[in-house]
């Protein structure tokens, strides 16, 4: 584990907080563009049907299916964005988010008010260190649904990136007036405000979390992180040492330290742009 995989994540993308467990995929091994005339054996498949393999296929992790397949399905219904945004998401989850905004921009000329696609293009500008292009598509996603938690979380991860961090702290409250218990919310608000160098209202709103049942390394993780950025070596060691070897647990905290040395700028913007690495998709 690097110390990046090890500083727990802000929510971006694509709505899920935790660790995403290993589990070997398969492809399964379908020639995207067989039809009867080309192959004698295949079905000449219909839009609906590409668009159901395809997201079979990306739902294993067989990226390169998956992206035929959507690839296909756009040449099919050229005036339909749900390919492109299909195809974007795919990218983004493979680590190509320069990509993933071409094809959401594609979709976007097609839909201005694509939810996934407008969603996505702002995940995939902060992937790429460039938040200050994420607050157009999601204004304009925000004013077509004002009351959707996941989103009002995802605006609050752009105004953290950005440094408004009392601006995302708001958001993030909202959402949880929407959503109370949603975990991710509860684990970027606690993240925000540790950046914000309040420390102990960040403990008390992540403790019951981090120590409550089903708790995940991720919380318990993010919980010793900001005793790190607090100063408390004790605690970030014992919750630290929870998931971590002693090597490891060192590690973190030698990390946590360097943060803490650093002017507030430079500390949000290294653990954001390590969240921004590290975090799995939804």
């Amino acid at each position: 584990m690097t110390r990046f995989q090890s500083v727990a994540a802000l929510s971006l993308i694509l709505g899920l907080i935790g660790l995403t467990g290993c589990e070997d995929k398969k492809s399964l091994n379908l020639d995207p563009l067989a039809t009867n005339g080309r192959t004698g054996n295949a079905p000449d498949l219909k839009y609906p049907a590409v668009m159901h393999i395809a997201d079979a296929s990306r739902s294993v992790g067989d990226f390169a299916n998956a992206i035929s397949l959507y690839r296909h399905a756009a040449t099919m219904e050229p005036n339909n964005a749900a390919p492109l945004t299909a195809l974007g998401g795919t990218l983004l989850e493979m680590g190509n988010p320069d990509e993933a905004i071409t094809n959401y921009n594609a979709a976007l000329k097609l839909n201005a008010h694509d939810q996934a696609a407008l969603r996505g293009l702002a995940k995939a500008y902060l992937k790429t260190g460039r938040p200050d292009l994420a607050g157009s598509p999601l204004a304009i996603a925000y004013k077509d649904n004002p009351n959707d938690p996941k989103l009002l979380q995802l605006v609050g991860v752009a105004d953290d990136f950005i440094g408004e961090h009392g601006n995302a702290q708001v958001r993030y409250r909202q959402g949880l007036r929407l959503a109370p218990a949603d975990p991710s919310l509860i684990l970027d608000l606690s993240l925000s405000l540790a950046l914000s160098e309040r420390f102990d209202e960040a403990i008390n709103l992540m403790r019951p979390l981090a120590f409550g049942p089903g708790a995940t390394p991720q919380e318990r993780q993010t919980l010793a992180l900001i005793y790190g950025l607090k100063g408390d070596q004790r605690s970030a060691m014992q919750l630290a040492r929870m998931d971590l070897d002693t090597a490891s647990a060192n590690h973190n905290l030698a990390f946590y330290e360097t943060l803490r040395r650093l002017p507030p700028e430079a500390r949000s913007r290294a653990i954001l742009s390590a969240s921004a690495v590290a975090r799995p998709q939804s």
